[in-house]
């Protein structure tokens, strides 16, 4: 069984109880083969009552959210798949209040498991960008008094962004993260995590980026206001509007996992069919977090 669409009836109908969504997360987690995590035996039955595995050996009993990122889900299981399928079908997401008020869940509850589904959306980092990409960044904030241009004592969160280009000029994949400052080093890392030393890479004539063309081909041109960046500042724009008109406030902490959030939905605006299905499998596959480690994870 895999679900596949953006009908939101059709995933009502899929999904009309938690067992129905207890199977679903059975199959994705043994669906190669059940071995107890306790004394390695393959043999098993499964309780209809909640689809969890009981060991023939140990008589272990493994739930289907055990060791997943819906481990301890609390306010129904079918509830986290629903808001699973608003974070992934819908173009904008949600807040943690709005999703609170919907499912009649605490706005703390709202956050947390929303994070833990942003933690699903991380980039794998296996497939470097390749061809022709964009780099720049950019603040996240209200404007501040004094401060203009790469103000380095200014509070407002900084971000570096890669774009990926099709033969055709359109954008192909995204990429984002917060960086502490303007320097080298940070900009790196969105180099070492994103991008390959086989890309040509385009820039405006920050200085930071110069010690970089040593490991990546490189070229800096005038940015002329945007003109020379088309497509990169269309994804800033995006970024900046999406971050401002869904939630109230971005703690910098955090920022990155909102980050995660918009370029997985939107590197996989052609995949939207089964990008629930892919999010799902990612949680299953994915190891439990808690609020703690959420909350010092910066």
């Amino acid at each position: 069984m895999k679900f596949i669409g953006e009908n939101i009836i059709e995933f009502s109908e899929s999904f009309k109880d938690d067992i129905s969504c207890l199977e679903y997360l059975s199959e994705l987690k043994w669906d190669k083969e059940y071995v107890c995590i306790k004394c390695g035996c393959t043999q098993f039955s499964v309780r209809e009552a909640d689809k969890a595995m009981q060991c023939h050996k140990c008589h272990y009993i493994e739930s289907p959210t055990a060791n997943t990122l819906f481990h301890k889900v609390k306010f129904g299981i079918r509830k986290a798949f629903m808001i699973v399928f608003e974070m992934t079908a819908s173009t904008k997401s949600l807040s943690s209040s709005q999703v609170a008020k919907r499912y009649g869940i605490s706005r703390t509850t709202a956050w947390l498991f929303m994070h833990k589904v942003r933690e699903g959306m991380k980039s794998s980092q296996t497939a470097p960008m390749t061809g022709a990409v964009q780099v720049d960044e950019f603040v996240v904030g209200g404007r501040e008094n004094l401060k203009q241009g790469r103000s380095r004592d200014s509070k407002k969160k900084k971000v570096v962004c890669a774009v990926e280009l099709s033969e055709t000029q359109k954008i192909k994949r995204v990429y984002a993260l917060r960086i502490e400052d303007y320097s080298s080093h940070s900009l790196q890392t969105i180099f070492d995590q994103h991008i390959s030393k086989e890309a040509t890479i385009r820039t405006d004539e920050w200085q930071g980026y110069k010690p970089l063309t040593k490991e990546y081909t490189i070229e800096q041109v005038p940015s002329m206001k945007g003109s020379n960046f088309k497509q990169m500042h269309h994804i800033i724009h995006q970024i900046k509007t999406w971050l401002r008109t869904t939630f109230s406030w971005v703690h910098q902490w955090h920022i990155n996992r909102y980050l995660d959030e918009y370029c997985f939905r939107i590197n996989r605006s052609i995949y939207k069919q089964t990008i629930f299905h892919n999010l799902i499998e990612r949680m299953v596959n994915a190891n439990p977090i808690t609020f703690q480690m959420i909350k010092v994870s910066a």
